[in-house]
């Protein structure tokens, strides 16, 4: 039985719908990516490499073909699954308040330690961070290993993954701005959000602040930390889209060759 893959969404994104839901950002509707916004991104010497690329991928598969025999569509998406299924799981132990073996731990206030200073996001950034670079690191492989599967399969397939690797190349600092640097900077008005509430309710009711308390049921530290984790697990989905559309452009070739 093949495995279930999620399915690539082109109209927007869990993480879009989420930080939308959190008021962090506009909501995009129904409305497609336009083509002339894809435009913006790219100046002439992108736009040269993307070009080339088209007629290198025929280029490169009878080579591939030389080597090991074709990849099953069934084993590229176990593949794919598997290493979602590891980083998913990286998330879900790093965010827990014991951080469940993960060597990747939520920075959580210590005893003892002032509101003032528990409040610091920066650990919370470094976090993120650590997060997104094991995410960065796992998709690269994923889809270097997904493309040379690809190549070795057909030319036409050969040509798709020239191109996937000419756009990677491309869109890799657009990518990494949005997702390492306006993400961040969005989790962080959350954070900052959240916590002038939770300072309003104490001055409200005249309760000192108590650190302690904050991962607590219905703590405001505890509710960021469930949206910190929701937001990653979208992001996870949203790096990994590109390299879904490649599994599934395999399997739909074998598929078609029944």
């Amino acid at each position: 039985m093949s495995q279930a893959l999620p399915r690539t969404d082109f109209t927007g994104s869990g993480l879009i719908r989420l930080l939308a839901g959190l008021s962090l950002v506009e909501s995009a509707g129904s409305r497609q990516f336009p083509a002339e916004e894809l435009g913006r991104w790219l100046d002439v010497a992108d736009a040269i490499t993307l070009h080339a690329a088209q007629g290198a991928g025929a280029a490169v598969v009878p080579a591939a073909r030389q080597g090991p025999p074709p990849v099953s569509g069934a084993a590229v998406a176990g593949e794919f699954a598997r290493v979602r299924a590891t980083l998913l799981d990286l998330i879900v132990a790093s965010c827990s308040p014991d951080g469940n073996g993960s060597r990747i731990r939520l920075p959580l206030p210590g005893a003892g330690v002032v509101p003032e200073n528990a409040a610091a996001y920066g650990p919370f950034r470094r976090f993120h961070l650590a997060l997104q670079s094991e995410m960065e690191t796992g998709i690269r492989a994923l889809r270097g290993g997904i493309r040379q599967a690809l190549a070795a399969a057909s030319a036409g397939l050969g040509r798709l993954a020239a191109l996937d690797e000419a756009c990677e190349r491309v869109l890799a600092v657009r990518e990494r701005q949005l997702l390492a640097t306006t993400l961040p900077a969005l989790l962080e008005k959350r954070f900052q959000n959240l916590l002038a509430a939770h300072r309003q309710t104490l001055d409200d009711s005249g309760q000192g602040d108590d650190p302690a308390l904050w991962m607590q049921p219905g703590g405001w530290l505890a509710a960021f930390r469930d949206e910190l984790r929701a937001l990653l697990i979208a992001e996870l989905d949203l790096r990994l889209q590109p390299v879904l559309g490649l599994v599934e452009a395999l399997r739909n070739e074998a598929g078609s060759q029944r």
